[in-house]
């Protein structure tokens, strides 16, 4: 295997791990770095899908009790059955209007420049929700779901139509997910663990459909390439959620909506003053 691209997959292997479940967006930065590796190639991109699983699987093993509590549940908790409904629920919007239009959308937006504008807007929009999450506490309003537990449908129906903004490149699904949830009244952790469940069937159905699609493209001499990359996103994706869940008990999401800005602003100057040639 050629070093310097087993090089690149465990940089883009790590980087999809740290980026995924962060509200900073996975797939801008995968587009980004692709571009900077010379590896966005149609080969490149089906090295993203694959990696993409591995950063899934992270998140299955960190939650596999709860996922082990409400698989067994379904057919007598009704808690259990509930929130794999949720769920269910909340995933309908991104698929279907990702199935409609996703083609579309990576024919015309997957380019760096929609992808730093979006960092840019989705930083500005973080910034505003944290702000009135601010003025709700100073003003003793708490948070409406408390729980997983306590989501109702039409609170899932609201997240699953958030989620939707992620199909811009650069929007961030987890960003979008969190954030909406926020701004419908889920507590922050809340809204973040739902973000991750709702990451599980969205992200495997989308990987499966774009393995499928690009079938053609797979050739044994890859799977080490590929390997390598898998592994390192689980790797880095595990550490990260980890880190996450004990980052919001103490923090808000200020500091990744200014990086957020930042980096679109440097991806956008370095792009116009010729610095570097972002290749689409």
């Amino acid at each position: 295997m050629d070093l310097l691209l087993a090089l690149k997959a465990v940089i883009l292997g790590v980087v999809e791990g740290l980026t995924e479940f962060l509200p900073i967006s996975s797939t801008g930065h995968l587009i980004l770095v692709g571009s900077l590796l010379d590896f966005n190639d149609d080969k490149g991109k089906v090295f993203d899908i694959v990696i993409q699983f591995g950063a899934i699987l992270a998140v299955c093993w960190e939650f596999r009790a709860k996922i082990a509590q409400v698989v067994s549940g379904l057919g007598s908790d009704p808690k259990a059955r509930r929130f794999a409904v949720n769920v269910i629920i909340a995933c309908v919007p991104a698929v279907v209007l990702g199935l409609l239009f996703g083609k579309h959308i990576k024919a015309a937006l997957f380019n760096p420049v929609v992808v730093a504008t979006a960092f840019i807007v989705g930083g500005v929009i973080i910034l505003l929700v944290e702000r009135h999450n601010r003025r709700n506490v100073e003003a003793g309003k708490l948070p409406r779901v408390n729980s997983l537990d306590d989501l109702s449908p039409v609170d899932a129906l609201k997240v699953g139509f958030a989620q939707c903004l992620a199909l811009v490149p650069g929007t961030s699904r987890s960003g979008a997910t969190i954030i909406g949830g926020m701004m419908f009244g889920l507590e922050r952790r809340v809204a973040t663990e739902f973000s991750f469940f709702l990451a599980i069937p969205i992200l495997f159905g989308a990987t499966v459909y774009e393995l499928y699609k690009s079938r053609s493209m797979l050739e044994v001499e890859d799977f080490g390439l590929f390997g390598i990359g898998f592994v390192f996103a689980f790797i880095s994706a595990f550490i990260c959620v980890r880190w996450l869940l004990r980052y919001i008990a103490s923090h808000d999401f200020t500091v990744f909506a200014w990086y957020r800005i930042a980096f679109g602003l440097v991806v956008l100057a370095s792009g116009y003053s010729g610095l570097v040639v972002w290749a689409d």
